[in-house]
């Protein structure tokens, strides 16, 4: 019960930061979201300073937008004027740290790199412990199934309180903590969001050029416009998406079957509905974000190719030290 207590409170408290503040769309007269059509970027109406490009500087005045009182993005301060909780804590600082690094390594693309790998970097103590804890779960799987199947169809109050104590136990058994395999993922949702908006509301980053390509452009839009350069980050990073599940212990579903008793419990683990779901998710994962990385600024598929890249050296260095 208190751990559900404070999973309730972490995704009310997840929920304040995000919705409090956002990113507000540039609409034209027709009420429709303003876009470049060269890039195929939604252009934002609150962006943080000024944009250097023509053609954007262009699309702001057509549609009343004053961006004279914006600073140049190599003076935004890591706290500005104060618009909102989610703005303070997030977008400002994380767009601040972009620029500046930026200005360090003369690109906001590496410095997306760099900043996306020290966050990973801070947060590796979590993550390891949630890698960990899918393990835990995994190794537990088989008793908690026998006190499920023990309990089928109870409903009364002292069969639930018998189950819920036998599960403790197996969860004390295994040292399962089920609050700390949730952390990551609430940390790592307000950081994507983070770095969407800080990439669409400072034109340093979404104007800039990295390798022939634009940090701001959607590939979607620049492949029907004929440069078929921008599939390769897609594939890039399905493939590193995909990888990225394959070696995550917690869906990665290879048995070892000469360690298995006997061969039925093979065919009982093969048609196991929580192993086939876990074995599933990866492939429909990896094709959903590969879909949506046709949509989103290329800034945004460098962030997840570069955070994709860590989990998968995080997975297999702790696959070698499980093995040692």
């Amino acid at each position: 019960m208190k751990n559900k207590k404070i999973v309730k409170v972490l995704v009310l408290l997840v929920l304040l930061i995000t919705l409090t503040g956002c990113t507000h769309m540039l609409k034209g007269k027709d009420g429709k979201p303003v876009r470049n059509e060269e890039t195929g970027q939604t252009i934002t109406e609150n962006i943080i300073c000024k944009p250097t490009d023509k053609k954007t500087i262009k699309i702001y005045k057509e549609n009343n937008v004053d961006i004279e009182k914006l600073p140049d993005c190599n003076n935004i301060k890591i706290s500005g004027k104060y618009e909102n909780l989610w703005n303070s804590l997030f977008v400002r600082p994380l767009a601040f740290a972009i620029i500046k690094v930026g200005e360090f390594v003369k690109s906001n693309a590496i410095s997306i790199v760099i900043i996306t790998l020290i966050i990973r970097l801070l947060l590796y103590s979590n993550t390891k412990k949630t890698l960990l804890q899918s393990e835990n779960m995994k190794k537990a799987q088989p008793e908690i199934k026998r006190i499920e199947k023990k309990y089928e169809g109870k409903n009364d109050n002292e069969s639930i309180q018998k189950k819920g104590q036998e599960m403790m136990m197996v969860y004390k058994k295994y040292n399962i903590k089920p609050l700390s395999g949730c952390l990551f993922a609430f940390i790592q949702l307000p950081i994507l969001f983070a770095f969407y908006e800080a990439i669409q509301r400072v034109p340093a980053i979404f104007e800039e050029n990295f390798l022939g390509i634009n940090m701001g452009t959607t590939p979607g839009t620049a492949i029907s416009n004929g440069n078929w350069l921008y599939i390769v980050i897609c594939i890039i990073l399905i493939i590193i998406t995909f990888l990225s599940f394959k070696t995550n212990p917690s869906m990665n579903n290879t048995k070892d079957k000469k360690n298995d008793k006997t061969k039925d419990k093979e065919k009982e683990d093969e048609i196991d509905p929580t192993a086939m779901q876990q074995k599933m998710m990866g492939p429909m994962m990896t094709v959903f974000i590969g879909f949506m990385s046709f949509t989103l600024p290329t800034a945004i598929a460098l962030y997840w190719i570069t955070s994709s890249l860590f989990t998968i050296f995080q997975n297999l260095t702790m696959k070698r030290g499980k093995k040692a």
